[in-house]
């Protein structure tokens, strides 16, 4: 897997390991990263949305107006 590296806000990271109640840096902002994605997953799951957003990729330009 290919990895990353990402700077981020030392108190957003203490943070998020507090939360997490995770020692380490690296693995509590990737629980949090996983959790995002998995949340994201079962809305979509609920609502359906990946396909009505599927079909709007395929139609036609919409016109803006405005």
């Amino acid at each position: 897997m290919a990895k990353v590296q990402v700077v981020l806000d030392a108190e957003l990271v203490v943070e998020v390991m507090v939360l997490a109640g995770i020692s380490n840096p690296q693995d509590a902002v990737e629980a949090v990263v996983r959790d995002y994605i998995a949340r994201g997953h079962r809305t979509e799951m609920r609502t359906g949305e990946v396909s009505g957003r599927l079909r709007e990729v395929d139609g036609e330009p919409r016109i803006q107006e405005g």
